[in-house]
């Protein structure tokens, strides 16, 4: 390794412990040592400038800024509609992300969360810098990494061999998690789910700790930390400081297919105007009571109308401005923002305590968050 490159490893590890994301010995000697660039030698994706919606841009390492780029404390898109990595594209891409490698100040601060020990065994989902971090502080044989994509896991392979690491690294899907290994006593997702899977804390020793990111289809998230119980029960609390992963490929919504009709089923005057959901932690509440539903604007009958869609129950609601007031009509088995306001005034008339106050409990029997009264 070039002194360019320590320099630019001891320089990102000043910047971190600064921000209050490095905080321990051992995380800072992983970072000091542990190359970000090599996770990058594919090169990467940079957001066009003035693109909208945004486009795509390769930057490879034969660019003289690609180097230092990798050391910038950013989130570094590495792949584009699951296929198209950097060396394929010569110009401009207009598709969505689904991969990337994490900016490096969450990375540090999930792995100060996660409160690993010496002899800790550590389930990660999803390969690529992080792993190499957890390498650099357990040792590789305390490390099983499981990633879903078969490129994405053969390039953290390279990567990782390059810096003298050898973990286990195995294609898959890593919401099963990996049961040959099992118990655990730490696990690790960077990525965020819809639902946890109780896999994980089956695979995770009693009063070993799971750490991962609740998200959802309206896109808000939380990081949470939860310990095992003896009873099988995993539960914890919000991290705070909205936290957000691209979701697990298996939990992405499905596509929106063709929109109701929005002139039928039954309309009311709404409680809650739809901006509401511009704010993260409210829209967070919301999420819990609409799990599933999907959020789009588009203009209807003249007018700008929010519609909230959960394409599997075939629920559907869509408001509207009247003069000074909101209507909300509403159709299919569930009333999707009747039940949005419902668990937002309750919440709201709780106090609207933050989300680090929720408790969120993992059962064999499903998953639940929530708040204690102020």
């Amino acid at each position: 390794m070039s002194d360019d490159d320590k320099a630019l490893r001891l320089a990102l590890a000043d910047r971190l412990a600064a921000g209050g994301h490095l905080r321990t010995a051992p995380w800072r000697a992983a970072v000091e040592e542990v190359p970000r660039h090599e996770f990058l030698s594919g090169g990467f994706f940079e957001p066009a400038p003035g693109s909208a919606p945004t486009a795509w841009r390769s930057v490879m390492p034969d660019d003289p800024r690609w180097l230092e780029r990798c050391y910038d404390d950013d989130s570094l898109v590495t792949q584009i509609a699951g296929t198209i990595a950097p060396r394929d594209i010569r110009g401009e891409i207009l598709r969505a992300p689904t991969s990337s490698r994490t900016l490096p100040s969450l990375v540090v601060r999930m792995l100060e969360e996660l409160r690993v020990q010496d002899g800790h065994r550590v389930l990660e989902i999803g390969s690529g810098y992080s792993t190499g971090l957890l390498c650099h502080r357990l040792g590789d044989d305390r490390v099983t990494s499981v990633e879903v994509d078969t490129d994405v896991a053969a390039a953290a392979r390279v990567a990782l061999g390059t810096c003298d690491y050898y973990p286990r690294v195995i294609v898959g899907d890593g919401l099963a998690g990996c049961p040959d290994g099992a118990p655990y006593d730490r696990l690790i997702a960077t990525c965020g789910v819809v639902d946890l899977p109780y896999t994980w804390v089956e695979q995770t020793r009693p009063g070993g700790t799971i750490l991962a990111t609740l998200s959802g289809w309206l896109y808000a998230s939380e990081l949470a930390r939860l310990t095992v119980g003896e009873d099988g029960t995993a539960r914890g609390r919000f991290l705070g400081g909205q936290v957000s992963f691209m979701l697990a490929r298996p939990q992405l919504p499905p596509p929106l297919g063709t929109l109701p009709d929005l002139n039928a089923g039954h309309e009311h005057p709404a409680t809650l105007a739809p901006d509401v959901l511009n704010d993260w932690n409210t829209r967070f509440v919301a999420q819990l009571a609409a799990p599933q539903a999907q959020r789009v604007t588009l203009t209807w009958d003249g007018r700008e109308t929010h519609v909230l869609l959960d394409v599997e129950q075939e629920s559907w609601a869509a408001l509207a401005q009247d003069g000074d007031t909101w209507t909300v009509r509403q159709g299919g088995p569930e009333r999707l923002w009747d039940a949005v306001e419902e668990k937002v005034t309750r919440w709201r008339t709780d106090g609207a305590p933050p989300l680090e106050e929720f408790e969120f409990i993992v059962t064999p029997e499903g998953q639940a968050a929530t708040w204690a009264k102020v």
